[in-house]
């Protein structure tokens, strides 16, 4: 089986990238391919798992990712930094399980004129501007639903609905659920200006879309990517037919690592 190891360049990752480099050299069943691999492991944190997800998104279908985490505990991490030689062994016994989790669609169109932009992401959305108030309309399925003002609009998944998502009021999702959230953040309203005020969720036969107005101060982001510094006409979200695939071979149940992540000892008690 052909394996890409993906890291970052904390000292702690460098080293357990190295172990695990070092045993599946050492393996008979398991090959580095960076270029071409069947399973990404990913070495870091949630973020670094992003970073490898966006490395790696034209293969989507073609993959599958584990996650290793150096310090703090992560979301879509599974494995410790001190299990690697139990890594290695699951991996040598793989027979192609897997778990899956949607995926969020992205069409940015441009005033300029300029060719539209697909993105894809894993965890979250946001449309924000840098100085002043963002203001916008909220179209679901070509209605109109709501003119925003306010400092942005957070789009998630399920999955990145435990990211921003949460720290801006928007509920868990389970991934069960193929569903767009969109929650607001720091809305005005007032006998003048209103909103609904509350997240929203969106059905995969449905599309919601974004149209700001026109200012070269508004900041897409995708993930941990940016778009800035061109006048955005509408942004349009879907959830993708697209998904991101894990190796499950002893993949935490979503609920799980919702209080794993939240509650912690807690939860035991």
């Amino acid at each position: 089986m052909r394996i890409a190891i993906f890291g970052n360049d904390n000292a702690s990752s460098t080293t357990v990238a190295t172990a695990l480099a070092k045993l599946i050299n050492q393996s008979n069943e398991l090959q580095l391919d960076e270029l071409n691999p069947e399973v990404v492991i990913s070495v870091g944190g949630d973020g670094t798992l992003l970073s490898a997800f966006h490395h790696y998104k034209d293969l989507a279908e073609k993959i599958r990712f584990v996650g290793v985490h150096t310090g703090h505990l992560g979301f879509y991490t599974d494995w410790r930094d001190n299990e690697v030689e139990q890594l290695v062994s699951s991996l040598e016994r793989d027979n192609g399980q897997s778990v899956s989790y949607p995926l969020l669609d992205i069409k940015v169109e441009y005033s300029d004129q300029g060719e539209p932009d697909y993105m894809l992401a894993l965890n979250e959305s946001t449309v924000k501007k840098l100085f002043g108030t963002m203001v916008g309309k909220v179209y679901i399925k070509d209605q109109l639903f709501e003119n925003f003002r306010g400092d942005g609009l957070c789009i998630s998944t399920p999955t990145g609905s435990t990211a921003y998502n949460k720290s801006v009021g928007g509920a868990i999702i389970s991934p069960r659920f193929n569903a767009v959230q969109m929650a607001e953040m720091a809305s005005i309203n007032n006998r003048v200006f209103r909103t609904i005020g509350s997240p929203i969720i969106i059905p995969p036969s449905e599309e919601l879309t974004i149209v700001p107005n026109v200012s070269l101060h508004n900041v897409l982001t995708c993930d941990q990517l940016m778009v800035k510094d061109r006048p955005i006409k509408a942004i349009t979200y879907r959830i993708s037919e697209r998904r991101i695939y894990f190796a499950k071979y002893r993949h935490t149940h979503f609920w799980k690592r919702v209080g794993n992540s939240f509650i912690g000892d807690d939860m035991n008690e």
